[in-house]
């Protein structure tokens, strides 16, 4: 039977011959995936992305979900060939269009159409495609972008085993100047932080780390603040500072903390699929990332 899954063949105009997947480094990112749905959110996403791109000489790739529904897919063979011929033509041209963008211009961009409908699969084609980050367009405090709607995100987020960029505004020439990490300076919290250095030194950018102390059973003294603050530089083996903030929840404290400092980027550490780390309970990080003007960052541990 035939589908549109896994389609990934453009006007060859269109088309880019990516080089060998190189992990993301310190000073290497070669490969953006970009999950589009037409929005201006998602425009936000990808004009973001193109600054990164056009930065670090890599290149961008598109994600579109048509998503065909279960009667078009019950059709007959004929039927559901015609209908799918239709639609993906359709999502070509609108994506032709859709990228016929100045700040798109010289950046490498191929894209790929697939017929998902489950928004883990992302994490799928970034593997398969060998993505070194993910951008995406969010709403801020009305949700997510169309497509992008509460549950969606969250599994993007949950399954993504690369960086997680939410986008929640137009940011034209942006430049990441102060990134602030957020963490409960747990030792599982450094694979996150290394990535977020990494991510850091490539843009050139400060990283700074913030620990929330809340009043309640969570409240923690000074001295054991700094017991867990020289734990954590000697499992990155390297001192590193951390600045703290007392406010009455966590996920206020961060917004805050990021408003006062003049962040450019929140970086918030995740558990993935066995949900967001302990630092960030249930949909703190989420409800942080719908309320900031500026972008958040998810990096799974």
């Amino acid at each position: 039977m035939a589908t549109v899954t896994g389609i990934g063949i453009l006007d060859p105009s269109f088309s880019y011959q990516w080089q060998a997947p190189i992990a993301l480094t310190a000073d290497i990112m070669k490969k953006i995936l970009v999950p589009i749905d037409f929005s201006e959110f998602s425009a936000y996403a990808l004009e973001m992305a193109a600054q990164l791109a056009k930065q670090h000489e890599a290149g961008i790739l598109i994600l579109h979900m048509i998503g065909l529904s279960d009667s078009v897919l019950a059709n007959s063979e004929i039927a559901e060939e015609q209908e799918a011929k239709y639609y993906l033509k359709l999502a070509k041209t609108k994506i032709k269009e859709f990228t016929e963008k100045e700040y798109l211009k010289d950046v490498p961009v191929d894209a790929i159409i697939q017929n998902y409908k489950d928004f883990a699969e992302v994490n799928e084609v970034a593997k398969e495609q060998n993505c070194d980050l993910i951008v995406m367009g969010s709403h801020g405090t009305s949700g997510l972008s169309d497509l992008f709607l509460g549950s969606n995100a969250e599994k993007v987020i949950r399954t993504a085993e690369v960086p997680v960029l939410v986008v929640k505004q137009h940011h034209k020439d942006y430049q990441f100047k102060k990134i602030v990490f957020a963490c409960d300076l747990r030792t599982e919290n450094v694979p996150a932080y290394i990535k977020a250095k990494a991510f850091a030194d490539m843009v050139s950018a400060k990283l700074e780390i913030v620990y929330v102390n809340t009043a309640g059973a969570n409240f923690l003294g000074y001295d054991d603040i700094d017991q867990r603050a020289a734990q954590f530089s000697a499992a990155v083996n390297q001192k590193v500072a951390v600045h703290y903030y007392n406010y009455i929840t966590v996920e206020k404290g961060i917004f805050n903390y990021c408003i006062e400092n003049k962040a450019d980027l929140l970086v918030i550490p995740t558990h993935g699929r066995k949900g967001l780390a302990h630092f960030v309970v249930g949909s703190l990080a989420e409800n942080v990332a719908n309320h900031a003007k500026f972008p958040v960052m998810t990096v799974k541990i």
